[in-house]
Formats: C-alpha cells, structure tokens, sequence
C-alpha cells in the first residue's frame, strides 16, 4: 500500500530544495486535464523543449501533450491512433494511446512520477540526502533518473547489460551512476539482487522499485485509464469496447484495465508476455528480445484476480516488424502493394518494440474473439522507434538491406499469420495459479509480507479499492507542498 507517513524535517529541506530550483508539483488531476496548468507554466512551456530537463516538463507528464518537440501545451484529448484493417488483417478497430509525446519519449516516466511523489511529499524521500535508486529494464530508470535530476537529487539507474544502446547514451546525460547488471530484459532477479547489495553497503539511498510501488499502479489506473475512456466517448458511438490488451513488464499500465473494467464490467483484460519467457502462461522462464515487457516473476502491483487472459507473442515477430514499419522498402511495400495509407504509415515509428507486441496481441485477442467491425479493443504503444534505432543497425548488419521480398514475408508471416495459439482464458484457479507465482520473488526473496499477499486475493475487490481511492490523499499532500514551497 501507499505510505503516507510524514517525516517534517526532512520534509522541510525537500520543500527548501523546490524553491531553490523552481519546482511546482503537478496533481494526478492536472495530469489528467493539463489546462489546469498554472498560466504561469504554460508560459514558460511555449520555449521549452519536450525532452529538457526542466522542472515545467513535470506538468508534461501527461497524455495530452500536443505532438511536438517544442513549445507544445496541451490538446482536449490524448495522442491516439487506429490501426486499419490492411495492416492488422481484422475488422475489429484497434485503437491504441501513442506514448512518445511524454518526456523522454515514454509513458514510464509516468510510472516513475506515481512512485516519486507520494515519499517527496510526506518527506519520507529526502533529494538533499539520498540517491534515488531506479531499478528497471530500460524506459522506467530513465524516466526515474530524468525526475530526480530535476530535484538536483543523483540517480542510480540499474538495469540489465543488453539493453539498447539508446537507454543507456541517454541516461548518461542524467544519471549519476548507472549500473549493468548480467543478461537481458528477462533478468530482473539480478537487478533485485544488485538493489539488495546497495541497501547492506550504502545508507543514503532510496530505492523506487517499479514493480512493488503502488503509486505506478495508480499512475496508469487513475490517469491512463481516464485518458482511455476519454477516447472510447469519442470513437466508440454504438460500438463495444471489448478489452484492454497489454504487454506486462512492471504490471503498472495494466492498472489501466482495473479502471476500464469498472467503466465496462463486461469488458477484458488481457496481459501479454513473450512466448521465449512464458511466465504467465506456462510458469516458464527464458530470455526474449521485446524490451520492456516480461521478466520471469509476477509483480507485486498486478491485480491477478482481475485479470481474463493471458496472450504471448513470439519475439520474432515484433523484431521482423519493425523492420517492415521503418524501413522504406517496407513503408514502399505498405503504402504500394497494400493499400495502408501514406500518413499511417509514416507514422509506424510510433511504435516501438513492445507497442508492436502491443498491437499483435490485439490481433490475436480479435481472432480468439472472432470480433467484428463493432468491436474495439484498446492498446498503447508505450514508446517509439526512437529508443531502438540501434536495432534496426543490428539487423541490416545480420541480415542485409531490406528489400521487397523481405517486407512481402514479414506482412504475410509475421502480421497476417497471427493465430489463436499461445493463449489462455483465466479461469478462477488459472487466476490463483499466476498469483501463487508472486510467493516465490515477493515473500522469500524480497521479504514482504505474507499477510498482504493474501489479502491481494482474498479480500478482493477491497484490498485493490484502497490503493485506487488513494488518489485524492495525495493530491491534497501535493497542494499543500506547493503551498509551502511558495512559488505558485
């Protein structure tokens, strides 16, 4: 649960440490709806750039910033975009909220905003004092690391040793130590392991560990989950939204079906992971190439019992995609031969690695489903190309230029043969199953308690309504703080 336990003295210097370096906080309302922004920082936004580390770009950790790298405020609705029937091979509409718009590219540093505020403002967290330690696989230390840097507060960013290039060029920029722990995206042991290490030998850290902290929960339950149905008021008509399909990592944006589901009791969730790590659906263990998703254990914040289906994707197939997305020949192949139109395509870089497994979940939940054009499903697509351009180095140089032979094979292999293997309706106990996996990380690696880990289940829906109704408590908390720090 979230901790609103106050510490003042320390309280008191974070408040100093805001002053000094100009930060106003912004409220999970004005993250929902930015025209509630001080007119003051919509000013200063106009000569600010989206990736800037500046303290106004706190109030741009929303969903609806206007799509531009510059002097953008905000728009009435969040970035989206529908996939057409020529590039999905089905009729039901899959729409899907585009994440790079956020700082850094990314929806995480939503995730790590949740997680970071409710201890900077109770004063558990102190910036003059610790180092926030960012333990992760890639988007969410580097959103962590781009906060902390606002507070002039070092960052310890750890993640694996084979993620992309990208992540860790950009985190040097921000963070003041970063370390690589052994494997890839599917070694997050190691990564707890190291947290562990520096918690015995160092006692000025503090560690924001996404996939326990309630507050990445809350983040994409309370702010994702309004931005969807804002969304669905527009495109739905008299449509049904069937579901949410989401690859897992930290189990955060999934939150964002709990607040659907509530919205549309009918409606589903589907989780997704890779077929190379099938922890969900098979309690299996391996290493894949989607960065950012599936990580041999069940997180702490994933609301299991709510939970209808789990779908994995092979890692072949977003990896042969965004080649078909980014390429010319490919874009030539799409536009020419397929009939997908020249503006959709030239955006297809939204769609980074796992927003690509994003979108093939969909396809695969569609098919299962047999849904048709009356059906819509919702995705995201949680950062963009600009994350894994090393990739697509590293695949010319594997396999050669691509050509229009290789766009015809992965349209017709990777896209449109999509079936219905690899998944799994969730019954009661298939529920039960995938929670009992949180046991072994969570109570006898990670020491938590045994007690909350059955209330998660038993005392279902209120253990999870408790943390959803956190909201309001920290939005006060936030108000107040910028209160004491004056400079609004």
């Amino acid at each position: 649960m979230i901790d609103f336990t106050m510490h003042e003295e320390q309280l008191k210097r974070t408040i100093d440490r805001c002053r000094e370096r100009n930060i106003v906080i912004p409220t999970f309302e004005q993250m929902k709806d930015p025209s509630k922004t001080p007119e003051r920082i919509k000013k200063e936004l106009q000569d600010i750039e989206l990736w800037d580390v500046m303290p106004q770009n706190l109030f741009r950790i929303t969903w609806k910033n206007q799509p531009q790298d510059k002097g953008g405020l905000f728009q009435p609705i969040t970035n989206y975009m529908e996939l057409p029937p020529e590039l999905t091979g089905v009729e039901a509409r899959i729409i899907a909220l585009v994440g790079k718009w956020f700082p850094t590219g990314a929806h995480k540093v939503g995730a790590t905003f949740g997680c970071l505020v409710p201890p900077l403002v109770t004063g558990q967290f102190d910036p003059t004092r610790h180092k926030a330690v960012w333990p992760s696989t890639g988007n969410y230390c580097r959103g962590g690391a781009y906060d902390a840097s606002l507070l002039a507060c070092e960052s310890i960013a750890i993640l694996p040793e084979e993620m992309s290039q990208e992540r860790f060029d950009w985190l040097a920029t921000v963070a003041g130590e970063i370390i690589k722990t052994p494997g890839s995206e599917s070694n997050v042991k190691e990564i707890y392991d190291k947290v562990w290490e520096l918690r015995r030998t160092r006692d000025d850290i503090f560690v924001f560990n996404q996939f326990s902290e309630f507050g990445n929960y809350l983040f994409h339950y309370d702010v994702t989950g309004n931005a969807m149905t804002e969304v669905l008021d527009k495109e739905l008509g008299n449509g049904n939204y069937s579901g949410v399909c989401l690859t897992t990592g930290s189990a955060g944006t999934i939150a964002c079906g709990d607040f659907m589901k509530q919205k549309y009791p009918l409606s589903r969730i589907a989780a997704g992971e890779a077929v190379q790590c099938p922890t969900l659906w098979l309690n299996g263990y391996g290493a894949h190439r989607i960065e950012g998703i599936g990580d041999k254990h069940v997180p702490w914040i994933h609301n299991v019992r709510n939970t209808d289906m789990i779908i994995a994707i092979d890692d072949n197939d977003p990896m042969n995609l965004v080649r078909l997305f980014c390429e010319p020949a490919g874009r030539k192949y799409l536009i020419n031969d397929i009939g997908v139109s020249e503006e959709l395509v030239n955006n297809l870089d939204l769609l980074g690695i796992s927003s690509v497994a994003n979108t093939l979940m969909a396809i695969k939940y569609t098919k299962y489903y047999e849904l048709t054009r009356n059906d819509v499903i919702l995705t995201i697509f949680t950062d963009s190309m600009d994350m894994y351009q090393s990739r697509l180095k590293e695949a010319r140089a594997a396999h050669g230029e691509y050509t229009r032979e290789d766009a015809i094979k992965d349209y017709h292999r990777h896209l449109m043969a999509q079936k219905t293997d690899a998944m799994i309706e969730l019954g009661h106990y298939e529920k039960k199953r995938v929670h009992h996996l949180k046991y072994y990380t969570w109570i006898e690696q990670q020491m938590f308690d045994l007690d909350e880990l059955n209330a998660q289940w038993f005392d279902y829906p209120d253990y999870w309504e408790r943390v959803q109704q956190a909201t309001p408590k920290i939005d006060e908390l936030i108000v107040d703080f910028n209160e004491k720090v004056g400079l609004i």
